[in-house]
């Protein structure tokens, strides 16, 4: 257990005991998650995606051979854990079409941001296992980080499994709901971010003079490099910037320009916003 509640799962795998999973939604997060449970070991025949289009149902059958592609409604009655990955609009129609079909012992895992556990609670059958979940887009790299929160009704077995699914794509913690917000507002938006500050360290680049692959090059390793010092060296961000910047050195000189700007003020209010826009979507 960490900080504030939080608490990060490792589960063991049974291979002869895999619950049928079928995924609901055929978009980039539903087959990155379908990817990702394949190159994590899981079977074809265990896997189940729904889709309606006739062309997009020829797509994924060619690229994943084995796994079954169905309607709702079949793949709700097949599976034992259902993930849904729709658009937050539109998941009450989908609840609405499934309900009846949910079993008990279950599992309902949602990716739809800002839908709460309470909300898929009372659009299930009684007593349902639920799991929220927020994701990112480096899953479709397996370098995502997920935030699962469980329902009133779910089983210490049912969050596991639903943390299995997620780590097939990177890592994944179990938080309180209550944080899911600010989870929204610095992992799952983080992204966005963070390619929003690789933008301008390039456009610098190229007004200093250098090509603009060069630059995207310098940058992008420069990043890499950066995180990976982050990651394993345990070290707090604050240590390692003081380690690069040398008293009335280069790295001084910008970063004075930085707090000039309230660059850092700037962040945190920008993820303010963005929790703000979580709960409001939370509560539409």
């Amino acid at each position: 257990m960490t900080s504030e509640g939080t608490r990060t799962t490792d589960v063991s795998r049974d291979e002869g005991t895999r619950a049928t999973v079928a995924i609901f939604g055929a978009g980039v997060m539903g087959e990155t998650l379908l990817s990702g449970l394949l190159r994590a070991g899981r079977r074809a025949e265990d896997l189940v995606i729904t889709e309606r289009r006739p062309e997009r149902i020829d797509e994924l059958r060619d690229r994943y051979p084995g796994v079954r592609i169905l309607d709702n409604v079949d793949a709700a009655e097949l599976a034992e854990v259902l993930v849904l990955v729709v658009k937050p609009q539109d998941m009450a129609g989908l609840l609405l079409e499934i309900s009846e079909h949910v079993r008990p012992g279950n599992l309902v895992v949602s990716l739809a941001a800002g839908i709460t556990t309470q909300f898929l609670e009372s659009h299930l059958p009684n007593g349902s296992s639920v799991v929220r979940v927020m994701p990112n887009t480096p899953a479709l790299v397996d370098q995502g980080m997920a935030a699962l929160s469980s329902g009133g009704h779910c089983t210490a077995e049912h969050m596991a499994e639903a943390m299995e699914l997620l780590q097939s794509c990177g890592r994944a913690i179990e938080v309180p709901e209550k944080y899911q917000d600010a989870v929204t507002a610095i992992s799952g938006s983080g992204p966005a971010y963070v390619f929003y500050v690789v933008e301008a360290m390039i456009e610098a680049g190229v007004v200093l003079g250098l090509p603009r692959a060069t630059a995207t090059e310098l940058v992008v390793q420069t990043l890499f490099g950066a995180a990976t010092m982050i990651k394993e060296t345990g070290q707090h961000p604050t240590v390692l910037r003081e380690q690069v910047t040398s008293p009335g050195g280069t790295t001084a000189a910008a970063l004075r320009q930085l707090d000039d700007h309230k660059v850092r003020a700037a962040f945190i209010t920008a993820m303010e916003a963005a929790a703000a826009r979580s709960a409001e979507l939370s509560g539409q």
